[in-house]
């Protein structure tokens, strides 16, 4: 049940991405409308040449949302925001913004860039950023920078951002954490919801779920499917004479067995009991007849031990095709009459009864 596992971390990773590209685009509208707002007060402030280019920014910042909703990449959607701002904050640190207070936007970016970019990356580009503002603080001088700024606020400047970097990547790796913790507990829990116990294999609802699947592929594409029952003969005889113990280290055994004679694409189940059955995605009537006698032939060669003895096992095992069928329900009534059939011809056999040697093999088993 490989599959189930890769499609639940898919998923998550799925609504991960939905909520980041959702924040996204709030924090794009906001950033917008932010530096729209700031670029007038400048304005009206005297500022005039500060305030040109927070709309210039605001321009870029609309064509990166524009390009989202053209595109629906949120990949690029978030790396054009990132170069933004980023370019933003260099022009802050470098100009002092309006009364050197350009710096102090700089507290926004650390949980920004932690969620958006994980643990690692955003990491590596904080330290990018602390890296240029010590440039800029230790050499005014810089052709580029127009701005300057007293020693008591550069030591508070980073005492304070590299207090919230740390209290912030805390905060992240402990929702990382967390999040990574409930989801292997939801997928555990998923996989014993699916999963039968003794055997390790798929249990009834599982199998139930993947024959109506199975049965809906057909509807829309014709792809034919076969199922084959499986009763371990004499069974209770086995629990009777050995103990329950020994019935089911017999159940493990077989259940070993049978999942080594399938394909990746076939699906055991235990049914109930000491009955399991096998779904076998396009496969014919002939094909499945011709694996079933395989693996009763398996099971007849194989030495089934419990405490050093040697228990006596075999199965009889009914198979239909869903071509015979015309529904779920009737292909079960069918193979279970064909077990039944089997049971009554002596058991330790498969019906309906098929020279296994004119069926072609099944590719792969």
């Amino acid at each position: 049940m490989k599959h189930l596992a890769d499609d639940r971390r898919q998923s998550a990773k799925q609504d991960e991405e939905g909520r980041a590209a959702r924040l996204l685009a709030w924090l794009s509208a906001m950033a917008l409308l932010f530096l729209l707002g700031i670029g007038a007060k400048s304005w009206f402030s005297g500022h005039g040449n500060h305030a040109v280019v927070l709309w210039c920014f605001a321009v870029l910042v609309a064509l990166n949302i524009l390009a989202f909703l053209k595109t629906r990449d949120p990949s690029q959607h978030k790396v054009g925001l990132l170069i933004v701002v980023s370019a933003l904050f260099v022009y802050l640190f470098a100009s002092g913004g309006e009364n050197n207070t350009g710096p102090l936007w700089f507290y926004v970016f650390p949980p920004l860039l932690f969620y958006l970019t994980g643990l690692r990356v955003g990491t590596l580009m904080l330290l990018v950023c602390l890296l240029f503002a010590t440039l800029v603080f230790q050499f005014p001088q810089l052709p580029f920078v127009t701005a300057e700024y007293s020693a008591d606020f550069k030591v508070r400047f980073f005492a304070t951002i590299c207090f919230e970097a740390m209290f912030c990547f805390l905060l992240e790796y402990s929702r990382r954490k967390a999040r990574n913790e409930l989801l292997a507990q939801a997928m555990s829990h998923e996989q014993a919801a699916r999963t039968d116990e003794l055997t390790g294999l798929a249990n009834r609802r599982e199998m139930q779920q993947r024959l109506q699947l199975e049965y809906n592929r057909y509807q829309r594409s014709g792809h034919h499917f076969s199922v084959a029952l499986i009763d371990l003969d004499w069974f209770k005889r086995i629990n009777d004479d050995y103990g329950h113990d020994a019935g089911d280290a017999v159940l493990r055994q077989f259940a070993e067995l049978l999942a080594q004679m399938v394909r990746q694409t076939d699906l055991a189940a235990r049914w109930g009991g000491e009955e399991f059955l096998l779904l076998l995605p396009d496969t014919s009537l002939l094909q499945a007849l011709t694996l079933s006698e395989r693996l009763r032939q398996k099971v007849a060669d194989n030495h089934f031990q419990f405490r050093g003895e040697t228990l006596p096992v075999s199965i009889s095992a009914g198979v239909s095709s869903i071509t015979q069928s015309d529904s779920i329900n009737h292909l079960l009534k069918q193979v279970d009459v064909q077990l039944y059939n089997a049971k009554a011809a002596g058991r330790n056999r498969i019906a309906p009864r098929v020279k296994s040697r004119l069926a072609p093999a099944i590719p792969g088993a």
